[in-house]
């Protein structure tokens, strides 16, 4: 039996059961004494007590790990620096790694595994912005939970990475069949070293295999250094190429030709998860961006000597390249990829517009539009340094101001815009069973600017104390939410449940606050407002708890398209087939060509808002509506019929003209030679 098993570490963690070993600790489930829940605790094992080096280590893992916190991230409780057991007490979490789910799936579908990597990288975004790299990112150390969350965990070799940037004493450190070839080499290492890990994670997600295997672990990390792993849709041809194309950059060997941070591989994901028909352009990458290293005999010492050996030049190899007559050859080829660079620079230059004289041209509204959208629709328009800011009104990635303002002219094509970062986030805290008092400093010192205090009735917490808060307790939400906060009482008391339909969100939430009732809102598409409260799930005049949750549905501001039907009427006069097209806004939206046999074309748009709509025949203008998409009704701004019969028969004199004439100078010509052949 285990020594620990039954053993009260720190005089509140009673050890239950090993759970885990790892390669310098060993993982416990335990029972918190105090605060009544069960946690996991890593406990230093004997052999390294001892030890200078690995008791640094430890201390460095719980120093950096105390700092994170992200919902992704498994959390840290406490740490003991007990000289008989070190120990650090984290999160329990209650799931299977993610090796096991891949190891008993066998292939995952690209969606699950793009959900599972899009976590795994903003836990990894956190900690790098907090100057700590993992450097053992495999799916042994990636915890799979019931509903799909995932939470990184065994920072175990993670260091400050602003401090140190090299692995131990030069040693490869991490499983080595997800280790970078930096990191193998024994070269500097830095975020971009996880990032190499996720893409081998991900291509053995998307496979059911991993890039490089070998009998021999120092012949899988040369494979990392030197070789070019197959592409997935070798393997997989279910794989979308765009997401092809994000595992094979995320593991190039480069690092210069690599995602630089885990935002940067999130943007591409985001891209393709909104369109996955995507191709960004990445084949090239396919080569690996760096030259082929060549190795001598297969050792852990050869592995580790790399780095030192592979500037070395063989002297008579050199001498002998210096007389080969490869090299006037080699220079002609090298002037001509020079040239043939420059020209592909200049018609590129050239096409860009940057070489063109420049006109004034209208500056569009981009305000509510991503910048994704904005580029991909102005192609002509420059928006090449975006500046962000975190934004309680705009979501992500979607501009919210921009430098010149719409509607005004300008001849500079670069446009300034501000791009949403989203709403500044911060973690509920934990206030259960605090005074009230003591709760809002709580909630004031992580951030929130706003918390309103309900009542519910409880037989667990001393009346007075906190229950829970909505949002819950280390949830990451907006500081700009309003925190509830709900206090014991021993008998709850009924109120009745205002109206709040069509009021705004923050009135509405004011009203209900004043009830002692607590507010739950939900954004849905809508033709209204902004924030104005479309529906509430418990009706008005009811009588309900204090304390209970009315669940408000909220217009999002997002218009919905709606579909209008007109018929447009041909002009009688038409006598041929002809081209008829309807624009909207400039779009256009139909074409036809058609006889004028039923007098009538049938129209179906959609759209929101007033937009304008234009009739041509035979790229004439003959008719002009605004149609209202909301009120379904349309307006006649122009009709033009006059001018187009008056333009057709003008056309039509001319042209039966035309063929009068014709037909005269053939009769002539005809008599002509009639009379020629007479004489003869």
């Amino acid at each position: 039996m285990d020594k620990y098993i039954g053993v009260r570490l720190g005089g509140r963690y009673e050890i239950q059961e090993q759970v885990g070993i790892g390669g310098m600790a060993n993982v416990y489930k335990a029972k918190d004494l105090i605060d009544d829940i069960t946690v996991a605790v890593k406990i230093l094992k004997d052999e390294y007590i001892q030890n200078e080096e690995f008791l640094r280590r430890f201390r460095n893992e719980a120093k950096a790990i105390a700092g994170l916190s992200h919902p992704n991230i498994v959390k840290v409780y406490d740490v003991l620096y007990s000289s008989d057991a070190p120990a650090i007490v984290m999160e329990y979490i209650d799931g299977i790694t993610l090796k096991e789910y891949i190891e008993r799936e066998g292939i995952l579908k690209w969606k699950e595994s793009v959900h599972y990597v899009v976590q795994i990288l903003r836990a990894l975004q956190h900690a790098h912005d907090k100057g700590i790299v993992h450097r053992d990112i495999k799916p042994q150390n990636i915890m799979l939970l019931m509903d799909g969350t995932i939470k990184v965990m065994d920072f175990g070799i993670a260091r400050f990475a602003r401090f140190e940037t090299r692995t131990i004493s030069g040693k490869v450190i991490g499983s080595v069949h997800y280790i970078s070839p930096e990191q193998a080499c024994g070269d500097v290492t830095d975020q971009k070293t996880d990032i190499y890990s996720v893409g081998v994670m991900l291509f053995e997600m998307l496979t059911g295999q991993l890039p490089f295997e070998a009998d021999a672990a120092v012949s899988v990390a040369m494979m990392q250094v030197s070789k070019t792993p197959r592409h997935p849709r070798e393997l997989n041809d279910t794989i979308p190429e765009g997401l092809e194309e994000i595992v094979l950059k995320a593991m190039q060997k480069n690092t210069k030709v690599r995602y630089q941070s885990a935002a940067e591989m999130l943007r591409d994901i985001d891209e393709f998860k909104r369109n996955p028909s995507i191709q960004f352009s990445y084949k090239y990458l396919n080569d690996d961006g760096m030259p082929t290293r060549h190795f001598g005999a297969v050792s852990g010492a050869a592995l580790n000597d790399v780095k030192d050996n592979k500037n070395v030049v063989n002297e008579e190899d050199e001498e002998e390249e210096k007389k080969s007559p490869l090299i006037p050859i080699l220079l002609g080829v090298t002037a001509t990829v020079v040239i043939a660079v420059i020209i592909f620079i200049i018609i590129a230059v050239s096409r860009s517009g940057i070489l063109k004289p420049t006109k004034a041209v209208e500056v569009p509204d981009f305000v509510g539009m991503t910048i994704t959208e904005a580029m991909d629709t102005y192609k002509e328009f420059d928006f090449s340094n975006p500046q962000t800011a975190f934004s309680d009104e705009y979501a992500e990635g979607v501009i919210f101001k921009q430098e010149k303002k719409a509607g005004t002219t300008t001849k500079d094509y670069k446009m300034e815009v501000w791009v949403s970062r989203g709403p500044k986030k911060g973690e509920v805290p934990d206030v259960t069973e605090y005074t009230v008092a003591d709760a809002i400093d709580a909630i004031k010192k992580a951030g929130f600017e706003s918390w309103v205090e309900i009542q519910e009735e409880s037989q667990d917490v001393a009346a007075g104390l906190v229950v829970r808060t909505f949002p819950k307790r280390g949830e990451d939400v907006s500081l700009a939410t309003t925190i509830q906060i709900f206090k014991a009482v021993e008998k709850i008391e009924k109120v009745q449940v205002p109206d709040v339909v069509d009021m705004t969100i923050e009135q509405a939430s004011n009203l209900l606050y004043a009830k002692s009732l607590a507010v739950d809102a939900v954004e849905v598409p809508s033709n209204k407002v902004k924030g104005t409260v479309l529906y509430q799930d418990i009706a008005a005049e009811s009588w309900v708890d204090q304390g209970s949750v009315v669940t408000l549905k909220i217009s999002s501001g997002e218009k919905q398209k709606t579909t209008y039907s007109m018929q447009i009427t041909i002009p009688d006069f038409y006598t041929e087939e002809i081209e008829i097209k309807a624009t909207l806004d400039g779009e256009t939206v139909k074409t036809s060509n058609i006889y004028n046999d039923t007098g009538k074309w049938d129209l179906k748009l959609e759209g929101t808002g007033v937009r304008k709509l234009v009739i041509r025949i035979n790229d004439k203008v003959y008719l002009a509506y605004n149609v209202n998409f909301d009120s379904q009704t349309s307006t006649l701004l122009q009709d033009n019929t006059d001018q187009l019969r008056a333009a057709y028969t003008t056309t039509s004199k001319k042209t039966e003209s035309s063929a009068s004439s014709s037909s005269a100078v053939s009769s002539q010509k005809a008599e002509s030679s009639g009379s020629s052949s007479s004489k003869n």
